[in-house]
């Protein structure tokens, strides 16, 4: 039987195709803008027929309706990184976080730490050969189907076919539900005076011909809009937005001096418009590849002049890095920041850079002790520079004295004094240092 025969024999409507999911399993939902949504819709309406159901999600990106508490035995929901809809649900106890680097969460699938009997997934139509593409999302999901028992694809009509390791045979689904609907797109983050001058400084550190990880959000963008003078630029990331395709085409990227993938640029999910779905559909320069590969440190340190740049919630004085709760409440996720900070950090001439407004609110991010609660992302061995709109802090062989004095020099005005005052109450500095 031909493959075309077995993919029409295998089609139905997403109802159908979840009953495959019986009490006990676990079942892996494709996430960020490459959620299923017409399979989510029905796992929505068929959640309270369903009997201690684990479902596994990277970012949720929908409204996530059933992690609701009447749910409780029919669902539970583990987030791999906690997004906006589960957030709630997770610090009330009625779901579960996973802290784990993306770089590893392909690993947990197929050795059975994390096992999967059902993927949820959305991809492109076949091509000639049989082969649909993940398209915008393939991060974990090409990892998850592989491992997985019973693969559940919704088969977009609307999804990019995208190039790279991205692709599963038509063989190698279960079910098939055929939709002919949007995908998902995320608008732009605007980004303010103090993200300008975050990115103004993070762009100095950029040399032409340097390869970026960027993630999603105003400092991204504010670098990006601050390297239109720069040249040569390439890209190894784990996701882009529509910045970087705007420098793709503005001639600022063109990743010709890449010392790994020469003239590709590699990523594992986008998030963005329409019109950036449009520039990656079938486009040979974007390179698709799993999270395993993008984001393996060792294979980033590849990239000759990497640079990185993350965000954090807050840093204390030793260099300590929270990006993932705020105190007790748990907010994002590990992700994929320290895959990136350590890949960096080994390259030729790589640099590791985490960037934040010095202030959330009226607080400061640069704090004397991280809250309790508070989870340490990125040790303060990991880190390198730290920028914020009052400049740039090098920390790395740095001893804790020069650590508080370079922290201390980039943080808000209103700020310094406290934290100095802390520096020296415990010891950190002399009693002499710090003073006006």
């Amino acid at each position: 039987m031909s493959w075309l025969d077995q993919y029409k024999e295998k089609r139905t409507d997403a109802h159908s195709a979840l009953k495959a999911i019986k009490p006990g399993y676990q079942v892996f939902l494709n996430a960020n803008c490459g959620e299923p949504a017409t399979l989510v819709e029905a796992l929505e309406e068929s959640a309270a027929n369903l009997d201690n159901v684990k479902i596994v999600q990277l970012l949720a990106m929908g409204d996530s309706a059933y992690v609701r508490e009447e749910l409780a035995r029919n669902l539970r929901y583990n987030a791999l990184f906690i997004g906006p809809a589960v957030r709630k649900a997770v610090n009330a106890g009625l779901a579960d976080y996973t802290p784990v680097f993306l770089s590893e969460i392909p690993a947990l699938f197929k050795n059975g730490l994390l096992p999967i009997d059902v993927a949820l997934i959305q991809v492109s139509p076949p091509d000639e050969h049989g082969f649909c593409s993940f398209g915008i999302s393939v991060d974990i999901g090409k990892p998850a189907a592989e491992s997985a028992k019973i693969v559940i694809a919704e088969v977009n009509q609307q999804m990019p076919r995208t190039l790279g390791d991205c692709f599963i045979h038509a063989s190698k689904l279960t079910y098939i539900v055929e939709t002919d609907r949007p995908i998902r797109e995320l608008p732009p983050v605007p980004f303010t005076e103090v993200h300008e001058r975050i990115g103004a400084f993070c762009a100095e550190l950029i040399e032409d011909g340097s390869t970026l990880q960027l993630g999603i959000g105003a400092i991204p963008n504010a670098v990006l809009a601050a390297l239109k003078d720069h040249r040569r630029i390439g890209v190894h990331t784990e996701m882009f937005s529509d910045g970087v395709m705007d420098a793709f085409q503005n001639g600022v990227i063109t990743n010709e001096e890449k010392s790994l993938h020469p003239g590709k640029l590699i990523s594992s999910f986008i998030m963005g418009s329409r019109k950036l779905y449009d520039f990656v559909d079938n486009n040979p320069c974007v390179e698709m590849h799993p999270s395993d590969y993008t984001n393996d440190p060792f294979i980033i340190a590849q990239n000759n002049k990497m640079v990185a740049v993350n965000s954090a919630i807050s840093v204390d004085l030793t260099g300590q890095v929270n990006a993932d709760s705020i105190g007790m409440r748990l907010y994002s996720g590990i992700g994929g920041q320290v895959d990136y900070i350590r890949g960096a950090a080994r390259a030729e001439g790589g640099k590791a850079i985490i960037a934040m407004p010095s202030m959330a609110r009226d607080n400061s991010r640069i704090v004397p002790t991280l809250a309790a609660g508070a989870g340490v992302v990125t040790s303060r061995g990991d880190v390198h520079y730290m920028v914020t709109e009052y400049g740039v802090a090098y920390l790395h062989g740095k001893s804790i004295r020069e650590r508080c004095k370079e922290l201390i020099r980039i943080a808000h005005p209103e700020s310094r004094e406290d934290l100095a005052k802390f520096a020296r109450d415990n010891h950190y500095v002399g009693a002499y240092e710090l003073r006006d």
